[in-house]
């Protein structure tokens, strides 16, 4: 665990600094990226983060670790309270070069909301004792693959290109891979060379992602159900289960939380 026995008085050359913006529904920042690594998390609402490796989703259960580095564009589906870290490189080091989703706990998401409070407040002080824990409880934290990867393949990215559109939610590989000029044998040998999941569990996550976006904007968990082709809701309850480790409504009882 990483040791921080004394913070400057400039908070620009803190080892671990904070940020809290509130983005307005459908809000998009573009491509750009960081000289410091970042914790992106949502305290409420859902993120779209699309970076060279893939698509991420952010519900507020969820933070996402961004390298240093690493160009990166953010969707916001529905009000979003966005809080953001920023870690040096040396602090930022055992997070590694490559994006990756981190299970958020009780614990964890105060100590980040308690994070910026102190940035904004320019306590020093409380900064230096409160970030051992926040990078132990950061390092300790449970990785939850809520991403969708992209793939470089043209007859593979236009598959997955039609699925995020929402265009082919009943379409069958077969019948995908008529439309792509290539073999169903191809295609499901590209989604786990290129992708490192099944054409079924990557288009899970697509329906997922989809599904959390219209949850935002305050659609039944009935309606998103049948819309992401499901044929119960219980059927789509326990895929969500699975995913993110609570029900759609513990889900939206703990997203709708008002951004502050």
């Amino acid at each position: 665990m990483s040791q921080i026995r004394q913070y400057p008085r400039r908070r620009s050359s803190w080892p671990i600094t904070a940020l809290a913006k509130v983005y307005p529904r459908g809000w998009h920042v573009a491509r750009h990226r960081h000289r410091r690594g970042q914790l992106i998390y949502a305290k409420s609402g859902v993120m779209q983060v699309t970076t060279r490796e893939g698509i991420w989703i952010v519900p507020p259960q969820r933070a996402l670790w961004i390298p240093v580095g690493m160009q990166h564009e953010i969707h916001m589906e529905g009000q979003v309270a966005v809080r953001m870290l920023y870690l040096d490189p040396p602090t930022g080091a055992p997070f590694g070069p490559h994006c990756r989703v981190l299970s958020v706990s009780s614990l964890l998401r105060e100590l980040i909301l308690t994070a910026v409070s102190a940035h904004e407040d320019r306590q020093a002080e409380r900064m230096a004792m409160l970030a051992p824990l926040l990078l132990h409880e950061l390092q300790s934290a449970d990785e939850a693959a809520l991403h969708i990867p992209v793939p470089s393949d043209p007859r593979l990215r236009k598959v997955c290109l039609r699925l995020l559109a929402g265009i082919s939610h009943e379409e069958t590989l077969e019948q995908l891979a008529a439309r792509a000029g290539a073999s169903s044998r191809t295609l499901a040998r590209l989604f786990e060379s290129e992708l490192h999941m099944s054409f079924v569990r990557w288009r899970q996550h697509v329906r997922l992602a989809q599904a959390l976006s219209q949850m935002s904007l305050g659609r039944s968990i009935k309606t998103v159900a049948r819309e992401a082709g499901y044929a119960s809701s219980s059927a789509f309850i326990g895929m969500f289960r699975r995913v993110l480790g609570v029900t759609p409504t513990e889900y939206l009882k703990h997203a709708a939380q008002p951004p502050a």
